[in-house]
């Protein structure tokens, strides 16, 4: 006897949802093209909605705040940073060498964002944010250990502790410096950034 073919209708197949990181970097793009045509203390989120022709319910679901779409920017740049690693014979490069790169590229994927990047902060050191002070600081210890690990730094102990103080307060410097940086193509930070490890000598363990 021949088998009985069911009746009921084939379930239909789900569409796949759009890739969340795929939106969240939509959102920050549009963010950032507005923030170029107007500056980005005055861009609000129902802005970024309106240009990308979504909800402000989507955009809540994405980041919890405007601040959080700012942040993914520095996340960017932390990205490109850590895929220093993947490139063949950055991990053969001397200690020095790889720090500097890890910190110039970070830069560098920020710099034609750098207005923005600078108001993003400076909203964040404003009297009446303290909670955002207190997140940057946190940010500020991450990036700083995410750049040990671009760079393979292995210092342990008290080593390690005065090397983070020193990386940290050597990206502060740098930041500053690069946000007046006049040069094209960040050359004066770079060369800053330069002398500034050159200077480190004998103090920190990898030098």
């Amino acid at each position: 006897m021949p088998a009985r073919r069911s009746s009921a209708a084939p379930r239909p197949t789900k569409a796949r949802a759009p890739d969340a990181e795929h939106q969240r970097d939509a959102v920050l793009d549009a963010a950032l093209a507005l923030a170029g045509e107007r500056g980005w203390s005055v861009i609000h989120l129902h802005d970024v909605a309106d240009r990308l022709g979504i909800s402000l319910a989507e955009i809540r679901h994405l980041f919890p705040d405007k601040d959080a779409v700012g942040n993914r920017l520095f996340a960017r740049a932390t990205d490109a940073m850590l895929a220093l690693r993947d490139q063949a014979g950055f991990r053969t490069l001397p200690t020095q060498e790889r720090i500097y790169r890890a910190i110039t590229t970070w830069l560098d994927t920020l710099a034609p964002h750098r207005a923005p990047a600078r108001n993003i902060l400076l909203y964040k050191f404003a009297p009446a944010h303290v909670p955002h002070q207190a997140a940057l600081v946190v940010a500020l210890s991450r990036t700083v250990q995410w750049i040990r690990e671009a760079a393979e730094l292995t210092t342990t102990d008290r080593g390690r502790r005065r090397e983070e103080m020193w990386l940290t307060l050597l990206l502060i410097t740098t930041v500053l410096f690069w946000f007046a940086d006049p040069s094209p193509h960040q050359e004066r930070t770079h060369a800053f950034l330069r002398r500034r490890l050159e200077a480190a000598g004998s103090c920190l363990a990898w030098a």
